[in-house]
């Protein structure tokens, strides 16, 4: 049997999260930190999706390029924002990761990664070294609509993947402050709710994959979704969400039962959210959902 090649043996030591092993593997080869496999990823980079920083220091100890960036882009700092791991975030700005590089689409930096997700930790660990790029969404996802020097700039990033749907953003003032709220809402920053409505923001608009509601149930955020519930918003507003597959005529109540967010799902139920409402896709209730996901108490909760 043929033994892996290098790059494969030090990715599986990344895989198994051997420190020890990959630091030999790089010291015996110290070419394969500036190497890149499929769609261009380096080690450096698989190194933070595991989430663990022993492995990306013994790269970086080793010489990897901290700003290395893959066939789209993307690069070890955006997939810190990606999932939300602030202390790695902090060890690569460290060594000196930029914060301005784009990854699928103009304004793609890490910052505006970490705000799509709701991953506001590390966001504001980002935002300390930078504001890349200071549009509404930027600014309303981090609580303080003072840092949208260019409201409507730079907007072509809008999914992390090719798993979401394809969009064309506008320069639609309208989709502009929509696409802020949901934003806003994701980050639990109900502090900018109120001005975003009085600019004009719609708080039922589903802008790309979800309202603003939709994604504070999503992220489990109790008083977002209260906050969103008592200014106006329909606890039995349909949107997508996700992929395609993954959420088609939902309401919140579908995506708190899926992450099993008992307190959003108590807070959507006392606004009158109506557990019977299945979405598109399967035909399944928020019940439903929370049972295709193992979530028992919310399934429970939900079916009373």
């Amino acid at each position: 049997m043929r033994k892996p090649r290098p790059f494969a043996r030090a990715y599986q030591a990344i895989e198994l999260q051997d420190a020890g092993e990959l630091r030999a593997i790089v010291t015996r080869d110290p070419w394969l930190v500036k190497a890149s496999g499929t769609n261009g990823n380096d080690l450096l980079g698989m190194a933070v999706a595991k989430g663990d920083e022993r492995l990306a220091q013994t790269l970086l100890d080793a010489g990897a390029d901290v700003n290395h960036q893959n066939v789209h882009g993307w690069t070890a700092l955006h997939q810190a924002a990606y999932a939300n791991e602030p202390q790695l975030a902090r060890m690569l700005l460290d060594a000196n990761a930029r914060t301005d590089l784009e990854a699928r689409g103009e304004g793609g930096t890490p910052l505006t990664v970490a705000l799509f997700w709701g991953n506001t930790t590390t966001a504001e660990v980002l935002a300390q070294h930078g504001i890349h790029p200071p549009n509404l969404r930027t600014a309303a996802g981090l609580g303080d609509l003072d840092l949208a020097t260019q409201p409507e700039a730079k907007r072509g990033y809008y999914r992390p993947h090719s798993g979401f749907p394809r969009w064309w953003p506008a320069n639609d003032p309208q989709e502009v402050l929509d696409e802020a709220l949901a934003w806003a809402a994701r980050n639990d920053r109900t502090e900018v709710f109120g001005d975003l409505l009085k600019r004009g923001a719609r708080i039922d608009a589903d802008v790309y994959r979800g309202t603003a509601l939709a994604w504070a149930a999503w992220c489990g955020l109790e008083n977002a979704t209260r906050t969103l519930l008592d200014l106006g918003a329909n606890p039995n507003q349909r949107t997508g969400f996700g992929g395609p597959m993954h959420g088609e005529g939902v309401t919140a109540l579908h995506l708190a039962a899926e992450r099993g967010h008992l307190d959003v799902i108590r807070v959507l139920l006392d606004a009158g959210a109506d557990k019977t409402i299945t979405d598109a896709n399967f035909e399944a209730t928020p019940a439903n959902w929370a049972g295709h996901n193992d979530n028992a108490e919310a399934q429970a909760l939900l079916s009373a």
